[in-house]
């Protein structure tokens, strides 16, 4: 059984790691397209850029000043058996949230949204989030903490059939001038870009891409693998660099998921996530050993899946 104490600190320690380090598979991304990079400002700003992830791994602070929001993705063995069930999860994950907080420190952005009332531990009504899938055949438990702002890079457009491939596309740069030309969402980012279901299915997939899966990582699925690399090539020459300059590195990778959708509809949403990508994955076995990993595998098989079973 999974004790509760194990869960605390487990999500402690995953806070402390997602904050202060960059996750390899970002870190050589970053580094490919400074050696890449033509335009002398956006270079510039790529190696300012490492030099922060290096610092903070060395000194032992969160690698940006605003270390978003805090939330949760928990995956959840289906033969796996928590003390206390999943309210004492919950409690773990808040209280964990709280305490690193105070300790690495992270800012406390969340406040409520008329007072602007903050408990000053990123703690409050809905906050943190924690959203779940499940697992067959599994004792585990899987806890992945991001830390993603929540102000910019976000997009959502309601598009039908006729619009097809080339509306996304259309979107997709649309959504890239927006928030690109002015250094908002603090590229080089990774886009998430969720298509069909409803429109909440699609914004958490559009989020879920852009967070959960790795730089360089492909959809299963050889058509929206395709669409994944033509998109970040046409990310690459539309002309953006780093924070607004211009150049041919804002964006990290472009990661697609579906959902099946409205026969009448195709409505996409997109997410950014910046360079500062605060990510970190833990999995509590029923022994209450640990092993933490940078991949979340958030898409298994299981979670894609399609048929009846």
């Amino acid at each position: 059984m999974i004790k509760g104490d194990v869960l605390l600190s487990a999500a402690r320690q995953l806070n402390v790691m997602a904050a202060i380090d960059v996750p390899k598979d970002v870190y050589q991304r970053v580094e490919d397209l400074s050696k890449k990079e033509s335009d002398r400002l956006s270079r510039y700003v790529l190696g300012k850029i490492l030099e922060n992830y290096d610092a903070a791994t060395t000194d032992r602070v969160a690698m940006c000043a605003d270390t978003g929001l805090p939330r949760y993705y928990v995956k959840v063995g289906n033969n796996a058996t928590i003390e206390g069930g999943m309210v004492k999860l919950e409690k773990a994950l808040r209280q964990a949230t709280a305490d690193t907080t105070a300790s690495v420190p992270l800012r406390p952005n969340r406040v409520h949204p008329f007072t602007r009332k903050d408990n000053n531990n990123n703690v409050g009504i809905h906050a943190p989030t924690v959203d779940y899938s499940f697992e067959p055949d599994a004792d585990w438990v899987d806890i992945t903490v991001t830390h993603k702002g929540g102000l910019f890079g976000g997009d959502y457009r309601m598009l039908f059939p006729a619009d097809g491939i080339p509306g996304l596309k259309r979107f997709f740069l649309d959504s890239l001038a927006e928030f690109l030309r002015r250094g908002m969402a603090c590229q080089p980012a990774t886009i998430g870009i969720g298509v069909g279901g409803t429109k909440d299915v699609c914004v958490r997939l559009a989020k879920e891409s852009a967070c959960l899966r790795i730089v360089g990582d492909r959809n299963p699925d050889p058509e929206v693998a395709r669409l994944e690399e033509e998109l970040v090539e046409i990310g690459t020459d539309a002309g953006f660099g780093p924070m607004g300059f211009t150049g041919r590195s804002a964006v990290l990778d472009v990661h697609i998921e579906v959902a099946y959708a409205h026969t009448g509809g195709m409505p996409v949403a997109i997410q950014q996530f910046c360079y500062a990508q605060r990510r970190k994955t833990v999995r509590v076995f029923d022994d209450n050993r640990l092993e933490y990993r940078e991949n979340p595998s958030w898409f298994t098989p299981y979670y894609r899946r399609e048929a009846i079973e």
